[in-house]
């Protein structure tokens, strides 16, 4: 068998995530994400977006309701990671973030991208980032992107905020 390369334009294009209250979690999405309810079905499901799209986030109770977190040392999901089109819209949404009472766990200068860290109602981890111009990424010894973790200016980022 030929070995597959998943083509360059592959996106994620939505995350769905079991969650134990719907309205609890609908309301952190809506409310701090700012992600705008596009369809819900029944008491069970509720799909949220940003810009129109059909969904980016799902939640459901449907095997979930009223459970809890996965214990620590479980496998499941590290985090669900929102890429912003500008620092400055990455800035905005921290703020509001910060504004809401979320608590950060992180934020990161990751050569490559800029990133916050902190968690839902149900324990899911959340980033939000922006990614740097391609061109201003530093690069490894084989010429892939090279990642690092460095103290992201969370003060500065804020005051770009608008």
């Amino acid at each position: 068998m030929e070995p597959y390369q998943a083509p360059a334009g592959l996106s994620v294009g939505h995350i769905h995530l079991k969650v134990s209250d719907l309205a609890r979690s609908e309301a952190f999405y809506r409310d701090v994400l700012g992600l705008v309810v596009t369809h819900r079905y029944g008491m069970q499901a509720v799909f949220l977006s940003a810009g129109g799209y059909h969904h980016h986030v799902g939640l459901n109770t449907w095997m979930s309701r009223g459970g809890q977190s996965p214990a620590a040392g479980t496998t499941g999901l590290y985090h669900a990671a929102f890429l912003y089109p500008t620092r400055a819209d990455l800035a905005r949404a921290v703020k509001q973030v910060l504004a809401c009472g979320v608590v950060l766990e992180g934020a990161a200068d990751h050569g490559v991208s800029h990133a916050v860290y902190f968690r839902d109602l149900d324990d899911n981890g959340i980033e939000l980032y922006w990614d740097l111009p391609r061109e201003e990424w530093p690069v490894d010894a084989q010429g892939g992107p090279e990642m690092v973790t460095e103290h992201l200016d969370l003060i500065g980022l804020l005051a770009e905020a608008r």
